[in-house]
């Protein structure tokens, strides 16, 4: 697949606009949502995995990883779990609202500590990357699939993304956050474990 533009469909967009603009009370969020979909895409792995072993590849050890760099100005989180196809990508971080973005939508109070729990709870967490990041770049592949069917899907939260594939030997995924001007605060060793131990400590994975 040669590299496609495509827009959010109607509510991502919106979502997108509301996650941006009044979930700024509380920034760290965008870190459990993260960290909670990777460890998500590694149990997807391990049950699959149970009828098929065979897509643990060479990696059975599955973990998350998070990392900064302060020159790219960038976080990337990342797990070995069960990754995603060029259409999966397409279809999760995008064009097809998930049921869950309507229902997040009609239950939003505006009250900001309260619409910061719902995000996880309605699945849209990822977007939630927005409050912080001007530019999101998700690379991934889909256990099971070769290494040239990898995909990258890049946004900057506004009306589209664009969706390529690449080549990427590793099964899983990356998120990698470009940080905004006002958010070069995460880029802290410390700030980033206090955030993960304050809110990611019941993950059962390293």
């Amino acid at each position: 697949m040669s590299k496609q533009t495509l827009s959010f469909q109607a509510e991502v967009a919106q979502l997108l606009h509301l996650v941006t603009h009044s979930l700024y009370s509380n920034p760290d969020i965008f870190l459990r949502e993260l960290v909670s979909n990777a460890s998500d895409a590694c149990d997807k792995l391990r049950f699959e995995g149970l009828n098929n072993a065979a897509l643990f590849e060479d990696a059975p050890n599955l973990d998350v990883r998070v990392g900064f760099d302060t020159e790219a100005r960038t976080i990337t989180i990342t797990d070995n779990g069960i990754g995603m196809s060029a259409q999966e990508a397409i279809d999760h971080l995008g064009t097809i609202a998930k049921s869950g973005t309507k229902d997040f939508m009609s239950h939003l109070s505006g009250d900001q500590k309260q619409d910061a729990q719902l995000i996880g709870q309605f699945g849209v967490g990822f977007y939630s990357g927005f409050i912080v990041a001007d530019k999101i770049t998700v690379e991934s592949r889909r256990a099971g699939l070769p290494a040239v069917e990898g995909v990258r899907w890049v946004s900057g939260g506004t009306g589209d993304f664009e969706v390529e594939t690449i080549e990427r030997a590793a099964r899983g995924t990356s998120v990698t956050l470009h940080l905004r001007e006002d958010a070069g605060d995460y880029l802290d060793r410390w700030k980033l474990k206090s955030i993960i131990g304050k809110y990611s400590d019941h993950i059962s994975l390293p």
